[in-house]
């Protein structure tokens, strides 16, 4: 047992990211770029005070909750009766309901509980997904075909599968869809346990895609990205080529075809040749997917011209279509990206897209080695990413809105939905963020996010441990000790974020009113360190010895952001962050409302720490005032309010209510609002 769970240990990032484990059958896949590497999430070992308490609550309440909720809702019964089907039984029920995509709610959250395996040994949970698997083996057609959608009753399968297989896969079958995910729990299932009962309904299924799919054959595009990502990983685990040479016939056979339904859409960008495409279109999920696809497919095989489009890509959406969070998914759009600079804040920000952001901007780092990609990736993680599920992990939000009246669609957390796409992605991906703290390549260590705990890494082949103490988000003092098993060549790359940088983002989107003269001080072994600054990082280059340590000090003054004024919404408007958190007006501390709020750009905010609301959290007061929202019209009627902020991922904790991101500065965004909301 104890060499399996080694085993887990040093493999199972190959799962969730791109580190790469034997070939099973091939020879070991390599890569075509040298891309940094990122350290295994399960060789980093978190008990800070505030992403250990949400991994845990992850592992032990929302994955087993999300799987109850899959249970009580039929998603499971699925299987069990397309089971039957097979088996020549006769349904009493054989009536498909739901989204076609309704398995992979069952597959994501599979995929989390195997990163919580490969990290804590749970036989109970372990013997449920056995008997899980069993139940998905069983709903496989002879062929490798996995569909329960179809498979209940060929003869009336889903509204939006078609008559045949293969039929509308380009539009809203989502057959291939629900593949990618089964293939990536498939993997982080195999490593985590040792165990193929995954692994094989996979390898099955993409035997049969790979005899399917092809030039001159079936050439329609995956409607709804990932297959792209699962495909690499597949390849990755198997050394099956064809696995990767499908992943990239998916990413170039997207594009307009010139006939039918099959003449391309921005919706799931097909409308443009993906290399060609130049702006973020369409789904923000179908579009972070697929742009996380084109980084994997360029890393295996060398085919930079997918670099330069994702590259051109995210300049356009960093620059004119990102939000203060990190969050993607403007109003009006199809839960994705409408015009540049068209950022109204009863937006979308659908987690998932969240999560896609953050594994498109991990990959971007990892091509280029910039601490830009992690200053987006940080934004979105603690902002827009963990807004999706509530403290105690049993409610979640599709949406993640800037701005709520308390009506309306979805104006709370909710304990599942009809479309459940969100709660089993939070559900795999809450495991997986110690792994985004460091990565290496060659003798570079790099430290791109910090959180109390220890990272044990391998350099040149030697073993060397970081362990980080802090507060952080909190406090921005972080002391690192090294211990090289042995005295160790290393460069380490410790990363300064934008916002210690007077930058909130890199791009003019956003920028902080006034600049801080508080800048970051760093000491090694107590000695200060010369502050160069290089794409983003701090490098240490030197011989490390045992005990070793950095003292990083980053200044987390209040800050207020304003928006390029090409944001109407936010034209004189201001929201207010400290360190990467992102603050919020809501409701209850705010005498029942915010919208008439207004703080003027003179008055003094401050900040205290208040360790029994929320799981311990920053509390901004300032002196403000309150409009009368029953009164004002050409005139504001306005008295003195005591205005207090929370942390934005934690409103909507205490019923339904007004909240507001970006508040008023003047009367003049007061009048704006009343005249868009009459």
């Amino acid at each position: 047992m104890k060499k399996r769970w080694n085993r887990a240990i040093a493999a199972l990032f190959v799962a969730a990211f791109l580190a790469f484990p034997a070939a099973l059958k091939a020879e070991e896949p390599k890569e075509k770029l040298d891309i940094i590497k990122p350290v295994p999430f399960t060789a980093v070992h978190l008990d800070d005070v505030f992403w250990a308490p949400r991994i845990e609550t992850n592992r032990s309440v929302t994955i087993p909750y999300a799987f109850g909720k899959c249970e009580e809702t039929g998603r499971v019964e699925n299987f069990v009766r397309a089971a039957k089907r097979l088996k020549g039984e006769k349904l009493e029920d054989d009536q498909v309901r739901g989204f076609s995509f309704d398995d992979t709610d069952i597959y994501k959250i599979l995929e989390g509980a195997a990163f919580g395996l490969s990290v804590k040994a749970d036989p109970k949970m372990e013997k449920y997904l056995d008997e899980l698997i069993a139940k998905v083996a069983a709903a496989q057609e002879s062929d490798g075909y996995l569909y329960t959608a179809r498979t209940i009753n060929p003869e009336k399968p889903h509204g939006w599968a078609g008559k045949e297989r293969w039929e509308n896969v380009h539009l809203l079958s989502h057959e291939l869809y629900n593949m990618g995910h089964f293939y990536e729990a498939a993997v982080a299932h195999y490593v985590a346990t040792g165990k193929k009962s995954m692994l094989d309904i996979a390898t099955k299924n993409a035997d049969l895609l790979c005899e399917t799919f092809a030039p001159g054959k079936n050439e329609k595009w995956p409607g709804h990205q990932i297959i792209e990502m699962a495909l690499c990983k597949l390849y990755r685990t198997t050394g099956e080529k064809k696995y990767l040479d499908l992943a990239k016939f998916f990413l170039d056979t997207r594009r307009p075809k010139g006939e039918g339904n099959q003449r391309g859409r921005t919706y799931d960008q097909s409308h443009r040749p993906v290399v060609e495409q130049e702006k973020g279109v369409g789904h923000a999920v179908r579009a972070t997917y697929m742009y996380s696809g084109m980084a994997d497919v360029a890393t295996l095989t060398g085919d930079t011209s997918y670099i330069t489009a994702i590259d051109r890509i995210w300049e356009n959406i960093v620059g004119t279509k990102l939000y203060i969070t990190g969050g993607l998914g403007q109003p009006g759009g199809p839960e994705g990206f409408t015009q540049d600079y068209a950022l109204g804040n009863k937006c979308y920000c659908e987690t998932c897209a969240g999560i896609g952001n953050v594994y498109w901007n991990h990959r971007l780092f990892m091509l280029h080695g910039d601490a830009k990609y992690y200053d987006v990736l940080e934004r979105s993680l603690y902002n827009n990413v963990i807004d999706g599920v509530s403290l105690d992990g049993k409610k979640f939000f599709y949406p993640n809105t800037l701005s709520s009246s308390g009506t309306g669609r979805r104006p709370e957390r909710s304990e599942w939905f009809g479309c459940a796409c969100c709660p089993g992605n939070i559900a795999r991906f809450v495991a997986s963020v110690p792994g985004y703290l460091y990565a290496t390549q060659g003798k570079d260590v790099y430290v791109n996010l910090f959180a109390g705990g220890k990272g044990e890494l391998t350099v040149d082949d030697k073993k060397v441990a970081i362990t980080q103490e802090t507060e952080y988000p909190w406090k921005g003092d972080i002391k690192m000790t090294v211990d090289p098993a042995e005295d160790c060549e290393m460069a380490l790359k410790v990363r300064i974020p934008g916002w210690a940088q007077n930058t909130p983002v890199p791009s003019d989107l956003y920028y902080y009113m006034t600049k801080s003269d508080a800048a970051p001080t760093m000491k090694l072994n107590g000695e200060p360190v010369e502050m160069k600054i290089e794409k983003g990082y701090v490098t240490l280059d030197r011989t490390w010895k045992k005990g070793d340590t950095i003292e990083l000090s980053l200044p987390m003054p209040l800050r207020r952001v304003l928006a390029n004024d090409k944001v109407e919404a936010d034209r004189n408007r201001v929201a207010v962050e400290r360190g990467p958190i992102v603050f919020c007006a809501e409701w209850p501390d705010n005498g029942g409302t915010t919208h008439g709020l207004i703080l003027p750009d003179d008055s003094e905010l401050t900040s205290t720490f208040e360790k029994d609301k929320f799981g311990g959290i920053e509390l901004v007061k300032a002196k403000a005032q309150m409009a009368d929202m029953e009164k004002s019209g050409d005139e504001v009627v306005k008295a003195d309010h005591e205005l207090i902020m929370i942390p934005y991922y934690a409103w909507a904790h205490r019923g339904k209510g007004e909240m507001d991101v970006w508040l008023a500065r003047n009367d003049e965004a007061i009048k704006a609002w009343l005249k868009g909301n009459k």
